[in-house]
């Protein structure tokens, strides 16, 4: 997934940059994180906040957790939470 793509996933959900560049969700959503490389696959759920710069993503949940990956190896976002139906998690992948 680009760094375009997953900033306009973002925007969709209305995420807000705080001073340290850490994007948060607005209060009740969160974020799945899908990625893949070589074969192998990443699933990091109950994403908080991530943190866009150079091509890396990085993550942080609930449990303060914090991951990073390239942003090539992410093939989807599941967003949880919120009322929009629009934006809702639906099965399937978005990305």
């Amino acid at each position: 997934m680009s760094d375009e793509l997953l900033k306009n996933v973002l925007e969709a959900v209305d995420a807000k940059a705080d001073k340290d560049g850490w994007v948060s969700f607005p209060e009740g959503r969160l974020m799945t994180l899908y990625a893949g490389h070589d074969g192998v696959a990443l699933t990091i759920s109950k994403v908080e906040a991530v943190k866009i710069a150079h091509g890396l993503v990085r993550a942080r949940n609930a449990k303060g957790e914090h991951f990073l990956i390239g942003a090539g190896d992410i093939f989807g976002a599941a967003l949880d939470g919120g009322s929009d139906a629009a934006i809702a998690r639906k099965a399937g992948f978005l990305g």
